[in-house]
């Protein structure tokens, strides 16, 4: 069986992949391999996971530790992934505050990545870390808290994977809640000059969906907190037009796949992804880049973006449009500034797609614009690093942890180093 990542687009460099079914287990590994990587649940598009000499998963790690309804916090195995954690969370009468599109991927590698959801006043998944466990390069075991570790804890929740092999995590939860989802179509660009912020909080979490073409936004997905039903929701949003039947992102694929729409009420595990567990999310066989601007700039960089149309829409799937609230993490995109997520889900076809991310780059420049870690970009690491004003910290952290760079790989030494 091959060692790939989940879109096929990544073939990574060795077939030596370790499952250790202990945390001494872990030590044991990371102590005798002279490199070593971290495989989550491959769901990125780049090499950030990739090693030319060995893979550790913890696949076979992905249980609950321990619930601790005092503190409202959970701890979890290194291994488990969103769409394993979030019933059994629910069934005990909790939440967590957001989640990704997709159930599908691994709690560690989403925080390690300061992978998000939507939502003005909803930071990154990331924030919700209030412990870790990590070994670290000599092997030991290394326990660090929000509460008694202060900065150095901030630094070290978004780690790229550089600092060690994350075993454990503790999240904040917060009392189960009910969503109900509704989409509207057709949504004029137009609209979003005097009202993007007004669009964006037109619910708790809110997803624009757009192929760029006719200066349109095709689909608002908007999910609302509450129990109500379909009563009450308004018939048009801005000029766009409630939807009539279940959506999927990508019209011409089954809504099955998708969440429950039409303001039907349900968990808030089955309603803020986009897609169910048991389903293919998005597209399959596909590619993903994004961006982050500075919400200040959202409008100004959309159009930036539609002005590439043309070039864009042959390639392209769908875009997503979300919102994500500033944090304190240090290598999180959204430092100190609330983003807007520009989101593109590209046709595998990366000969075409390597040759538009840098006409994205170059519209999204005087935007400052940040891309996902665990997503395709070609923005030269001078740049990159010049806009994370905790790169020097980090980097101290990497020594700190990893002297001899067991930790890191192609992808850490040209964007980090």
């Amino acid at each position: 069986m091959k060692n790939i990542n989940w879109a096929g687009n990544i073939a990574y460099s060795t077939d030596r992949v370790h499952f250790p079914a202990s945390v001494e287990q872990v030590q044991k590994i990371v102590k005798e391999c002279r490199h070593v990587k971290a495989l989550g649940s491959r769901h990125s598009f780049n090499r950030i996971a990739d090693n030319p000499a060995n893979q550790l998963s913890l696949i076979h790690l992905n249980k609950v530790v321990s619930l601790d309804k005092n503190a409202r916090t959970v701890t979890v195995e290194g291994g488990m992934r969103y769409g394993e954690l979030a019933p059994y969370l629910h069934e005990q009468g909790y939440a967590l505050p957001n989640l990704a599109s997709l159930p599908h991927i691994s709690i560690v590698g989403a925080c390690a990545t300061a992978t998000h959801g939507s939502g003005v006043k909803n930071t990154n998944l990331a924030t919700a870390v209030s412990a870790l466990e990590l070994v670290d390069a000599a092997g030991e075991v290394v326990s660090l808290e929000r509460k008694k570790d202060g900065d150095y804890f901030r630094g070290a929740v978004v780690n790229l994977g550089a600092l060690g092999i994350v075993t454990k995590l503790t999240l904040d939860l917060q009392p189960a809640f009910q969503v109900k989802q509704v989409v509207y179509r057709n949504l004029p660009m137009g609209e979003l000059e005097q009202h993007f912020m007004a669009v964006m909080s037109g619910a708790y979490s809110v997803s624009l969906f757009t192929t760029w073409q006719n200066k349109s936004i095709n689909q608002v997905w908007m999910k609302h907190v509450g129990k109500s039903g379909p009563e009450g929701v308004n018939p048009d949003f801005y000029g766009a037009t409630l939807a009539t039947q279940h959506m999927h992102p990508l019209e011409e694929l089954s809504a099955e796949h998708a969440t429950e729409q039409m303001g039907i009420s349900g968990a808030w595990h089955e309603r803020l992804p986009h897609f169910k567990m048991g389903f293919q999310p998005s597209a399959g066989e596909e590619l993903q880049s994004e961006y982050f601007v500075p919400m200040e700039h959202g409008y100004e960089a959309m159009m930036a973006i539609e002005k590439l149309h043309e070039k864009i829409t042959p390639y392209l799937f769908v875009s997503e449009i979300r919102a994500v609230a500033a944090d304190d993490l240090w290598m999180s995109p959204f430092y100190k500034r609330a983003c807007f997520a520009f989101h593109f889900t590209w046709r595998q076809e990366w000969s075409a797609v390597k040759k538009l991310l840098p006409l994205i780059e170059e519209v999204l420049d005087p935007f400052h614009a940040l891309p996902h870690w665990g997503k395709l970009f070609t923005m030269a690491p001078a740049v990159l690093q010049s806009r994370l004003s905790k790169m020097p910290d980090f980097r101290e952290l990497m020594g700190k942890h990893d002297p001899a760079g067991k930790f890191r790989n192609d992808f850490i030494a040209q964007y980090l180093l």
